[in-house]
């Protein structure tokens, strides 16, 4: 029997429009704070890119596949926390293309319009799918909004809604808190 597999995509915020909220889900499969890692083995990967849509559920997926994801998805990460304020990680681009590449990353039409996504099978186009969504999102504007948490030890994607596009952190609560928190006892320590 699969496991089951529970992602809180969002947290309190609500998702990523369209296809990109399967980028979000995607990258919040990990829970770096608390140490919950979803896509501990194969099979977790496997049913994680099933109920995304991106895989059947009877895929082979391997200890390579696997590997192969958790890097797209830290670059992905990277990626998003270049939107809130980090730098361009030039390994991360590197990462994405070499995906968009194995996944053969192509242009599909349909009823509905044109997506771009890969066209190779198995977690290989899965993983080329999820970067023309980002490719997609940075042609049409929705891209920059989709932010990783700025808090080293969060990572979390969350998608900024706010008029200015000046949030920094996946929940104010939590992670604003507990880093203006840092700050002010840090001020306070220092020599006058």
């Amino acid at each position: 029997m699969e496991p089951v597999v529970e992602i809180a995509y969002a947290g309190e915020r609500e998702a990523a429009p369209g296809r990109l909220r399967l980028v979000q889900q995607f990258v919040n499969t990990v829970d770096a704070e608390h140490g919950r890692e979803i896509l501990s083995d194969p099979v977790r990967l496997r049913v994680v890119l099933s109920d995304l849509g991106l895989l059947t559920a009877d895929a082979p997926v391997g200890a390579d596949d696997l590997g192969r994801a958790l890097a797209v998805r830290e670059a992905l990460r990277r990626l998003a926390l270049a939107n809130n304020g980090g730098g361009l990680d030039p390994e991360a681009l590197a990462t994405l293309e070499e995906a968009a590449a194995a996944g053969k990353l192509g242009v599909r039409f349909a009823a509905g319009g044109t997506s771009l996504d890969g066209l190779e099978s198995g977690v290989r186009g899965a993983l080329a799918t999820l970067v023309g969504i980002v490719h997609t999102a940075a042609t049409d504007g929705t891209w920059p909004r989709l932010k990783a948490c700025r808090r080293d030890v969060c990572g979390w994607l969350f998608y900024d809604r706010s008029r200015n596009r000046s949030a920094r952190w996946c929940q104010m609560a939590v992670c604003g808190n507990r880093t203006k928190t840092r700050a002010y006892r840090t001020r306070r320590r220092a020599p006058s």
